[in-house]
């Protein structure tokens, strides 16, 4: 039976279309959530992809994380179901608590669009299985407000708990504190990071085809379940 995985759209996404091709790609069924609908359609895991929802008014990601499909989104994560936020979608789920800390606008104060080399730090979440522990991705990057920041106290227990996922494999060109590209929950079914995954699925369109080990990935977890 094939995956069925949602892709949330919000007034204002951009990426929603090109993170379905990419569910498409590997192989799930890429089915399509409205932000003002409190239902996943019984989908197997969920993207929450990039863009501006919201005209990112008030701060990035906040309003959308009180649409009514997050509602849903947060109570199938507590139960164990793969989440992934790309780019605004990070700031989502940094809003609707299903990850910790908080994104601030660039290092310097500019909007980054560029291809980066991130490092795998972490190979056992629901997102990375497929990839090998420290290999080094290329990635587009391309934020306005990608600084992940946490207070020491957090940003320690991440560390120590390998619960970041990502890694700029040079300095972060947004500044975000200890390199960090991505990271993910406590039981590593929810990942977030500010590069763009679905837009690295066929070199032929993107800097390489690393992305879509991120896509691989949740459908091995989703087998598993």
């Amino acid at each position: 039976m094939t995956a069925r995985i949602g892709v949330i759209t919000f007034p204002g996404t951009l990426d929603d279309i090109d993170a379905s091709r990419a569910v498409t790609r590997a192989g799930a069924e890429a089915v399509s959530l409205w932000h003002a609908d409190a239902d996943l359609k019984g989908v197997d895991a969920v993207v929450v992809p990039g863009g501006f929802s919201y005209g990112d008014y008030l701060r990035c990601g906040a309003i959308a994380s009180m649409a009514p499909v997050m509602g849903e989104v947060i109570s199938a994560a507590k139960g164990g179901m793969p989440v992934l936020g790309i780019c605004n979608g990070f700031q989502i789920l940094c809003e609707a608590g299903l990850l910790p800390g908080a994104m601030g606008r660039n290092r310097d104060m500019h909007f980054i669009c560029r291809d980066e080399w991130l490092r795998v730090e972490n190979n056992g979440t629901a997102w990375t299985s497929r990839f090998e522990q420290d290999a080094e991705i290329l990635i587009p990057l391309k934020s306005g407000e990608g600084r992940y920041m946490a207070t020491p106290e957090t940003i320690e227990k991440l560390e120590a708990e390998g619960r970041v996922v990502f890694r700029f494999a040079g300095d972060a060109p947004n500044g975000s504190t200890n390199n960090i590209a991505g990271i993910s929950s406590a039981d590593g079914r929810v990942v977030g990071l500010m590069p763009h995954p679905e837009h690295a699925i066929d070199p032929l369109t993107g800097p390489s085809d690393d992305g879509l080990g991120l896509f691989l990935s949740a459908l091995d977890s989703i087998v598993r379940v």
